[in-house]
């Protein structure tokens, strides 16, 4: 199956075998992120609290792209929880600005 368009990545992303592995991932990732962990910080998802559940703060990434890698979509090994920050870092979506450091020698 081809995963190029928005509409065939919505199909797969609502998919029954999807929801299934991508529960696999977060209980074998022990729902960290994996990214933070490598670099020596903890990042939990909110489970549930008090019976509601809180803001999810973790995706299931795929490590090979869906779209150039369709066989590897349903592969757990291909998967990997990581926050939703790490997540857009990994996509290049940082957003706002690099803070400029306030006095520059080299300026003078």
């Amino acid at each position: 199956m081809e995963y190029e368009t928005y509409e065939q990545k919505r199909t797969f992303y609502r998919s029954t075998a999807w929801r299934k592995l991508r529960q696999q991932a977060l209980e074998r990732d022990n729902w960290e992120c994996q990214e933070c962990k490598r670099n020596g910080y903890v990042h939990v998802d909110s489970i549930k609290v008090e019976g509601q559940r809180k803001s999810i703060e973790l995706n299931v990434h795929h490590k090979y792209e869906i779209e150039y890698h369709p066989k590897l979509a349903l592969v757990l090994e291909n998967l990997e929880c990581v926050c939703l920050n790490c997540h857009n870092k990994i996509h290049g979506r940082v957003f706002g600005r690099t803070k400029q450091p306030k006095w520059d020698d080299e300026r003078w």
